[in-house]
């Protein structure tokens, strides 16, 4: 069996409609493959989810925003972010604010909007009613101190990815600067550490993530249950974890750095700087950045295989997900009808992949 052969059998598997026949297929939603800031263009997207009404968020990178774009219209406009890099606008029109390498966003079950600002070491919130933006993890230096205290008075280290864990009313932060992920309390504010020593060491299979080394704790995505996956890029490696238990499973990745292992199982396989994951029913989709594919382990058989991308750094052609290459891809969001958004990265595009 081929490639391409392989992954229609997958996709076909995942598809929710037996009828379901279509070959797989990837687009362009928005981009022109050259940095700008338009209806038309963006400048090195990174993270990216759908809202409560439906139309997909990003984080714009180099041009310092979040963005919305209206799947309908194609229309876009600004959150978040005035095309500044700098740390300021607090208590004000999030519109108004700077930003400082945005890397990721979430939404809560109140439609708030939480964003990770690398080089600010901090979490920003976005006002679901009055738009207002504020900070309420970090303090704008980069460091490690208070666990167990208010969120607002701690020192976080470069934080990448967030998710929301709604059932325990907790958002979830990966520390990458200090090799932690740490866990927000959205009730009481309070931050504590919950996985990483500050130590870049493997970690073992089977242990509990509380005082287990985390090298490179970069992107955490959660599933219905309430477990949670975790991509260490340093690692090169991902992880299951358990929601109740905070038991770390091995699923994906040796900890060495490479390309290998489409077809086989997913933790013999190489990957090469793992930096977004998303969970789709018992699927995981990772951006494999460094090797420019998006890859997908099976969660019940264990299999991974290359669904998107040649290895090979490019820009295209579509709509053959197989030829198609990609160009350091860091964001993916699973919409859970049949449609994976990409973050092209340094290809300046946002792309779609039809999974049936």
């Amino acid at each position: 069996m081929n490639r391409r052969e392989a992954l229609t059998s997958l996709l076909a598997a995942l598809a929710s409609s037996p009828t379901w026949a279509a070959p797989p297929s990837v687009s362009t939603l928005i981009g022109t493959g050259t940095p700008g800031h338009s209806d038309r263009q963006v400048n090195n997207p990174y993270g990216l989810v759908t809202g409560p009404d439906g139309a997909l968020y990003f984080c714009d990178l180099d041009n310092q925003r979040i963005r919305r774009l209206d799947l309908r219209t194609r229309r876009t406009s600004t959150i978040a972010g005035n095309g500044e890099r700098a740390y300021a606008g607090d208590g004000r029109l999030a519109t108004d604010a700077s930003l400082n390498m945005p890397h990721e966003v979430q939404f809560d079950a109140a439609g708030h909007l939480y964003i990770a600002e690398r080089d600010n070491h901090v979490v920003r919130k976005v006002d679901a009613k009055t738009r207002l933006i504020s900070t309420i993890a970090g303090t704008g230096e980069a460091g490690f101190s208070g666990d167990g205290g208010p969120a607002i008075r701690a020192q976080l280290r470069q934080p990448h990815s967030l998710a929301v864990d709604r059932a325990r009313h907790r958002l979830l932060i990966c520390d990458i600067g200090n090799h932690r992920l740490r866990a927000l309390n959205l009730s009481t504010g309070i931050i504590d550490t919950i996985g990483g020593t500050g130590e870049r060491q493997p970690t073992p299979d089977g242990a509990r993530l509380t005082g287990t080394p985390l090298n490179g704790p970069r992107t955490v995505a959660l599933d219905r249950k309430g477990d949670f996956y975790l991509a260490l890029r340093e690692g090169n490696s991902i992880y299951r974890i358990d929601g109740a238990t905070l038991i770390a499973h091995h699923i994906g990745g040796t900890g060495e750095q490479g390309y290998s292992g489409d077809g086989g199982d997913a933790r013999a396989a190489k990957l090469a700087g793992p930096k977004g994951l998303a969970w789709a029913r018992d699927t995981l989709y990772v951006a494999d950045t460094e090797n420019h594919v998006i890859r997908a382990i099976d969660l019940k058989t264990g299999i991974i295989q290359t669904v998107l991308g040649t290895g090979r750094r490019g820009d295209g052609p579509e709509p053959d997900p197989m030829k198609c290459s990609l160009a350091r891809p860091h964001g993916v969001f699973a919409d859970g009808r049949g449609v994976l958004y990409v973050g092209d990265s340094e290809a300046h595009r946002i792309r779609v992949l039809a999974l049936g």
